[in-house]
C-alpha cells in the first residue's frame, strides 16, 4: 500500500506501466465531469463517485482485495477513510472469490485505519485488503483499476 499526494506521484509512475497514464489523468480531473464517468484505457478503468457516494460508517461489509488489479483511489474533496490488512495475515475469507468481478472478501478485523484527504491517493496491490468509504462528509473521488 502506498499513500501519498498527486503532486509526489511522478515517485510511483515507475512501478507499473499504466500508473503515468492514469496519475496524469488524475491531476487533469474536471469536477464538473465527474457525474456518470466511466472511462477505460490501456488496460485502466476508471470510475467516479460525486457527493456523499455509498459512504458507511466504519465497518468489514467491504473488506476486500482483487487479485487481477491494482486499485488506485484518489480523494478529490471531502475526506475517506479506509480499514486496512495484508492480505498474508487475513484468514477468515467471507465466500468464495468471484473472477468476474475481481473481488474476494474477509471477515478479519484490520489493522490499520487511516484516513485520505483532498488531493491524497492510496495504492492498494492484490496483497491489500482495504474497506474503502467510510465517512461523514461529502466525498468527490475516483476508483481506478490498474491490470497487474
Amino acid at each position: 500500500m502506498i499513500i501519498d499526494y498527486i503532486e509526489n506521484s511522478a515517485r510511483y509512475e515507475v512501478l507499473h506501466p499504466s500508473f503515468k497514464i492514469v496519475f496524469d489523468y488524475l491531476k487533469q480531473i474536471d469536477k464538473a465531469a465527474l457525474d456518470g464517468l466511466e472511462d477505460d484505457k490501456a488496460g485502466v478503468k476508471m470510475f467516479a463517485y460525486k457527493g456523499e457516494g455509498k459512504t458507511r460508517a466504519a465497518s468489514l461489509e467491504t473488506f476486500e482485495c482483487h487479485d487481477k488489479n491494482i486499485d488506485i483511489q484518489f480523494c478529490i474533496s471531502g475526506s475517506e477513510g479506509f480499514l486496512w490488512k495484508p492480505r498474508a495475515n487475513c484468514e477468515q475469507p467471507k465466500g468464495d472469490y468471484n473472477d468476474e468481478k475481481d473481488v474476494r472478501f474477509f471477515n478479519d478485523l484490520p489493522d490499520t485505519y487511516f484516513e485520505l484527504q483532498a488531493n491524497q491517493f492510496v495504492i492498494f496491490f492484490p496483497e491489500d485488503v482495504h474497506a474503502p468509504m467510510i465517512s461523514n462528509s461529502n466525498l468527490d473521488k475516483i476508483v481506478v483499476k490498474v491490470l497487474v
